[in-house]
């Protein structure tokens, strides 16, 4: 079922005030953790704001592209740009990694998808400690894939927190909240590209109430917690007795990682975009009818048109395309989730 916004999740006007933000640096000196693309946002609105960053926390460069070359991460990439310090280490738990960053001496730390736990000495050692963006209206999805699971279980709103770090998974103290509405055309990936610009947004705003003192801690309510644990390749694979409009959501959920997957007469094939059609179907997996719109396939409830589809070794591509070089007739039958 779709969630609904509880309205004891929202704040109050005295606790999320409307600030006008300056364009100059309210003077804090920031340790900067992140290193996906959702954290190059805020560190770009940071340093377009003119805020301190005295170094740049990010994971070690990776094997990435078909040469497997090591690759900095895009965070790493902005940083060197501007020419900021960088730190790569593998974990914080090194009391010398531990003592370099407490030399900075700095007054808090910006934590954004950065991927390595904080131990609470690293936690304690910025004056007003670590603030974190995160992808969610918490409590609700606490974890790992915020973005997804909301898009799966049918959110109507998610939206950035900004949170006091603290040993627990997302369990901090909220410090402010911006909403987002999920529309019927979100996926993954587009969502993602919100949330990073209304991230960078929220921190800005924290960090200028926060210097001057405004900035105000909510404990979160453990009875309205979920998880959004980590996705695996294996939930991508649709199960046709699932209603349509279910099915529609996991589409845009896994899009683009891990995309959703069936198969049809014994080949793989991974389904890009799809929405749910209320008319009445056959037995679930079984193609309808299959034209230029559309392949249409029966579900648990109504039906599913697969609009965007990839065969092995092809592009994805719009179904009207797609029938052209793979045969896919009334009667067909996708399988079913083993």
């Amino acid at each position: 079922m779709p969630h609904k916004r509880r309205k004891a999740l929202r704040f109050s006007a005295q606790y999320t005030p409307v600030l006008s933000v300056s364009n100059i640096s309210p003077g804090l000196k920031i340790i900067f953790a992140g290193t996906p693309h959702f954290a190059v946002a805020a560190l770009e609105k940071l340093l377009a704001r003119q805020f301190e960053v005295a170094v740049v926390l990010t994971q070690p460069d990776r094997p990435a592209g078909r040469g497997m070359q090591l690759t900095p991460s895009p965070v790493k990439q902005l940083a060197l740009q501007h020419g900021l310090p960088v730190l790569q280490p593998r974990s914080l738990k090194d009391a010398g990694m531990q003592h370099e960053l407490a030399a900075f001496a700095a007054d808090v730390m910006v934590v954004a998808a950065y991927g390595l736990i904080l131990p609470q000495v690293v936690l304690q050692l910025p004056r007003y400690g670590c603030l974190n963006i995160h992808a969610s209206l918490l409590p609700r999805w606490r974890g790992a894939a915020p973005i997804q699971r909301a898009i799966l279980a049918g959110d109507s709103e998610t939206g950035i927190t900004v949170m006091q770090m603290d040993a627990g998974l997302d369990t901090g103290d909220m410090l402010l909240k911006k909403f987002c509405p999920i529309t019927a055309l979100d996926n993954a990936q587009t969502l993602h590209d919100k949330l990073a610009v209304l991230g960078a947004e929220a921190i800005v705003e924290a960090l200028n109430l926060l210097a001057q003192s405004r900035l105000t801690h909510m404990p979160q309510d453990t009875a309205l917690a979920t998880y959004a644990t980590k996705l695996s390749k294996e939930e991508a694979q649709i199960d046709w007795t699932d209603n349509a409009a279910q099915i529609a959501c996991a589409v845009r959920a896994y899009n683009p990682f891990p995309v959703a997957t069936a198969t049809l007469n014994a080949t793989p094939v991974k389904i890009w975009q799809a929405s749910a059609r209320p008319n009445p179907g056959g037995k679930p997996g079984t193609v309808l009818s299959s034209g230029k719109d559309g392949i249409i396939v029966a579900c648990g409830q109504g039906t599913l048109c697969l609009e965007v589809l990839q065969r092995p070794n092809a592009r994805a591509m719009p179904a009207a395309q797609f029938v052209q070089g793979f045969a896919v007739h009334p009667g067909d039958r996708f399988s079913l989730l083993a």
